[in-house]
């Protein structure tokens, strides 16, 4: 298995710390509000990575913060007139109900930063003693970044050009530091936010500090994989190496992973724009599977445009799978036999050629846009070879392969039971009884209203299915 590393801007051979093991840490939302979809991304990327390993026997644990003291955060319950953590907490409830229904297994750990503030307070301490940091006049506390001689590993930026140019680091009041280049640690408190004591200053942590804390705490000093999106190179992730590197004295993380940005329209996401969407805002229009397809339709370090046109078509490749697996289940009621026939034994080994690309897919940087094309090439296989008059068993090996593949992808092959309301039920019935009463064009009249109402009616020999169009 190779993953494409940030810090060294190549593909390497995964090898754990330990064995079997991986430890996983991804940056998570500041929770202020609905997650939009460029928050999504990093979510599905990553929980398909670590469903991957599992597959592949890993035992993985994974950690996934939620930022619950920001200034967002704050002004958001200002304007509401209630407590930050009032805010935090609805939306961290919000945030999961999304992930929910994208089909994104909750992290082994999400840690929150507020439930962390101790350990923040011990690592910059030790950041102090070493001579990493300092404490300025009004109580804020600096990362002194030249005291790191690798800064700009991961980023690739030196701190000449830096100093020079790059304002990403500038805040205010930054007339205490040594440095321009030097970052927050701890910062006072203003009137009305929530602070904590610390030796320093009342106040609260810089940004960066909790994830240090949190993986150091929850993973160990030494991690296999940190990742997020790409925007969080630098300075976030560039800082969480600084600092944690310098606490504990061993490298921080063996792998870097970054996923690219999403554009809608093939322009920057952006509420000035008016082309920013929410998650929930998706969910009304579509079923957040349809979500989960899209974004692993494209490999997770090219950029992803987000359109209607991609997402239809994201919508109608998801039913083809969908279908073929639902097909396999009806077939694996009726037929019967576990031995395979000879044809049906040069077909599974087809089925295990195919697996295999699928798995040569993955096994290159998580690579699931090949990955998904393989498991197209499984389903045509199924839906050309599997019949009533194959074997059970045969059957059952197809069925079990695609609902596993899927799986890893974080894929539902069973369509979500779905009501349909008193109207459209009652129209069906009126369909099925001018049928029986040989009036055909009552029928088409019905079958044409309900379609354009969403509803597809399929005659089997079961009887009358639906779905939604």
């Amino acid at each position: 298995m190779k993953i494409y590393n940030t810090l060294t801007r190549r593909k390497e051979e995964f090898v754990p710390l330990e064995p079997g093991k991986v430890k996983m840490y991804v940056c998570g939302p500041t929770v202020y509000n609905f997650i939009h979809i460029g928050n999504a991304r990093p979510m599905i990327v990553f929980d398909t990575v670590r469903r991957y390993f599992e597959y592949k026997g890993y035992q993985v644990d994974y950690v996934s913060n939620f930022t619950d003291v920001d200034d967002k955060i704050i002004k958001k319950a200002i304007e509401e007139g209630v407590d930050a953590d009032t805010i935090s907490k609805r939306y961290i409830a919000e945030c999961k109900k999304d992930m929910e229904g994208m089909n994104v297994l909750p992290a082994t750990r999400h840690p929150l930063a507020t439930e962390e503030i101790c350990g923040m307070l011990e690592m910059i301490q030790t950041l102090i003693d070493k001579g990493h940091a300092y404490v300025a006049e009004d109580g804020t506390v600096y990362f002194r970044v030249k005291s790191f001689k690798d800064y700009g590993k991961l980023s690739h930026k030196n701190l000449e050009d830096l100093q020079s140019g790059f304002r990403e680091i500038k805040v205010t009041g930054e007339e205490g530091k040594e440095d321009p280049n030097d970052f927050v640690l701890w910062k006072p408190k203003k009137e009305g936010e929530p602070f904590w004591e610390s030796p320093w200053c009342n106040g609260r942590p810089g940004w960066h500090i909790e994830c240090s804390v949190m993986a150091k705490k929850y993973l160990g000093d030494q991690i296999d994989i940190h990742a997020g999106g790409e925007d969080l190179i630098f300075p976030h992730h560039e800082n969480e190496i600084a600092q944690s590197e310098s606490a504990n004295e061993k490298p921080f993380a063996t792998y870097w992973m970054h996923n690219a940005f999403l554009n809608i329209d093939n322009r920057k996401m952006s509420k000035s724009l008016g082309n920013f969407f929410t998650v929930r805002e998706i969910s009304e229009k579509y079923d957040l599977q349809v979500l989960r397809f899209f974004m692993l339709s494209a490999h997770y370090r090219s950029p992803l445009n987000f359109s209607a046109e991609l997402m239809e078509a994201s919508k109608n490749g998801l039913e083809r799978i969908l279908t073929a697996a639902q097909r396999l289940r009806e077939l694996e009621k009726k037929t019967a036999g576990e031995a395979l026939s000879k044809e049906e034994t040069e077909l599974a080994q087809q089925l295990q050629a195919l697996t295999e690309k699928y798995e040569g897919a993955m096994d290159d940087d998580f690579n699931t846009a090949d990955a998904i094309s393989a498991l197209f090439e499984i389903v045509k296989l199924a839906n050309s070879t599997a019949l009533e008059s194959s074997s059970h068993g045969y059957v059952k090996l197809l069925m079990d392969r695609v609902e596993e593949l899927c799986q890893v992808l974080g894929i539902l092959t069973e369509r979500k039971e779905q009501v349909l309301d008193e109207e459209i039920e009652k129209m069906i019935q009126e369909r099925q009884a001018a049928r029986k009463a040989k009036n055909f064009a009552l029928a088409d009249e019905i079958r044409n209203k309900l379609l354009e109402m969403g509803i597809v009616l399929e005659d089997t020999r079961e009887g009358v299915k639906w779905k939604r169009a």
